[in-house]
């Protein structure tokens, strides 16, 4: 898809070409001086009257009318220089791809060069560029019935630099585009119908990932669940015609099984709420409900592209949550994993109760370090809005190391409080260990606190995505619906990870 070039010969014939602007004096140099005296100095009239603009995000068209083999030029405007950050490069490539999209183009040409500052190099912008693209250009296959004339697709992207050697450019636009990949695999599933997707579906699904990338795979049936023990789980595909599955993956990039880290996705593929039944307008979308295993799925994909020299452990729990004669009910006692009892006050608390097996089991497998992603709350989002992921943890290092992922993935995350009164809160009940619901106030906070019950001493960040996982509008990385969210986050804290002194 991508062919790396040094030098950008205008006289040369090609369909559009993507060039960089920044919002400072008029004078250009280099390429873009070029090309200006091709054009007899028209592109500095332009860019002064305002027809051409160097405002971040502003995407400017002209057609070349033939002073160069040209066809088209897109200005991407980027502001001013100093203040460019990696992120905001990202945005602007994505709008730009969006339009260019849009436009029904086959093939384009960027010149690298006029993107790059004094602190952003050509392989960032690279990275910048072909993930941009990955993630903005994606769109999920819906059931409507397709036209017959051909879709055009964006295939030949042409990027020219001399920034840096060709293959350290074509490395990391190769990575990039497999961090928008592995996104688009966690929206195309978040996305999916829940009467298409399964828990033997996403069972499925991760046993054709670890052949494609030579993980390790374990798929527990029922049978195998009963035996470990796993009555939380269990609990929850009481109600279920559809068997459950505990999905794991694992990815050894060191040659010793040390400083494994675990990663646990919610993999709920529908939830009615159970007999604590949501509402006709909120049991609406509850496909997506499996957004953390989406997540942790993705970020897997991303590992199995990149290779890093990290140990991982990918765990999911995978059941819908129905309703029938057999189906628990509030009041009932379960005994989880670990040993420990919970009483269930409310059927629709149930992702908390599968993740407390998952993340016993994560442990079991030889997990160090634990993140849990999850559609868990809707109290995270009436805390937080839709834009942030709301994060609890037990240990402020690792929290921080999550943390600088998620701003370098550019996705938002506020770290929410976990008080010895909370976790008093869950541990409240006169018939068991546990409760799994000790009412609404501070809903999110005591979600998480319950989780950490199961991670216990062992280093854990827990992340709830309920109003980030979806979206209602389009934006300059991508359409309307499922998001991808954490699949990037994940996979750069696994592979930046540093171990925590012990």
């Amino acid at each position: 898809m991508f062919h790396v070039k040094e030098e950008l010969v205008l006289s040369d014939k090609q369909e559009a070409l993507v060039v960089g602007l920044f919002d400072q004096p008029v004078k250009f140099s280099g390429e873009l001086a070029n090309l200006d005296k091709a054009f007899d100095g028209q592109l500095t009239e332009l860019v002064k009257s305002g027809d051409i603009s160097a405002k971040l995000n502003k995407i400017s068209k002209i057609h070349s009318l033939g002073k160069i083999g040209i066809k088209r030029i897109w200005f991407v405007g980027l502001g001013k220089e100093k203040e460019l950050t990696f992120d905001h490069l990202r945005k602007a490539f994505g709008k730009t791809f969006k339009t260019i999209k849009a436009n029904k183009l086959e093939e384009v040409s960027v010149y690298l060069d006029s993107f790059l500052t004094e602190t952003i190099n050509g392989l960032d912008a690279a990275h910048a560029l072909s993930e941009a693209i990955a993630l903005a250009t994606y769109q999920f296959d819906h059931y409507k019935q397709k036209p017959n004339e051909p879709m055009k697709r964006l295939e030949n992207i042409t990027v020219y630099s001399t920034a840096a050697e060709k293959k350290e450019i074509n490395a990391s636009l190769t990575v990039g585009y497999a961090f928008g990949q592995g996104t688009n695999s966690a929206r195309t599933l978040v996305n999916t119908p829940g009467n298409m997707l399964t828990a033997s579906d996403l069972a499925a699904y991760a046993v054709e990932l670890a052949a494609k990338y030579n993980f390790e795979v374990e798929i527990l049936d029922k049978a195998d669940i009963e035996k470990l023990g796993m009555g939380a789980f269990l609990a929850v595909n009481k109600g279920s015609s559809e068997p459950p599955k505990m999905i794991v993956l694992k990815y050894q990039g060191k040659e010793e099984w040390e400083d494994v880290i675990g990663l646990v996705g919610k993999g709920i593929t529908f939830d009615t709420g159970g007999y604590s039944i949501k509402t006709k307008a909120g049991i609406v979308g509850m496909k997506t409900d499996m957004g953390g295993a989406a997540a942790v799925l993705g970020a897997m994909e991303i590992i199995g592209e990149t290779r890093p020299e990290q140990n991982v452990v990918a765990v999911i729990p995978s059941t819908d949550n129905m309703i029938s004669g057999n189906a628990f009910k509030p009041d009932d006692v379960i005994t989880s994993m670990s040993g420990k009892t919970i009483e269930v006050l409310n059927t629709d608390a149930e992702g908390r109760l599968v993740l407390a097996d998952a993340v016993t089991y994560a442990k079991h497998h030889g997990a160090d370090y634990l993140i849990d992603v999850a559609t868990l709350t809707g109290g995270v989002i009436t805390a937080l809005g839709v834009h942030t992921t709301g994060a609890m943890t037990n240990n402020d290092s690792l929290y921080e190391q999550v943390l600088e992922a998620a701003k370098e993935a550019g996705e938002q995350m506020w770290q929410l409080p976990l008080f010895e009164s909370e976790k008093e809160r869950v541990r409240n009940s006169k018939v068991a260990d546990l409760n799994n619901s000790p009412g609404s106030e501070g809903h999110a906070i005591v979600a998480g606190a319950f989780i950490g019950e199961f991670a216990e001493d062992t280093p854990w960040v827990h992340l709830d995505i309920a109003g980030t996982a979806t979206t209602s509008k389009e934006h300059d990385l991508g359409p309307a619906g499922a998001t991808g969210v954490m699949t990037r986050t994940l996979a750069l804290f696994v592979e930046r990870f540093e171990p925590l002194k012990k």
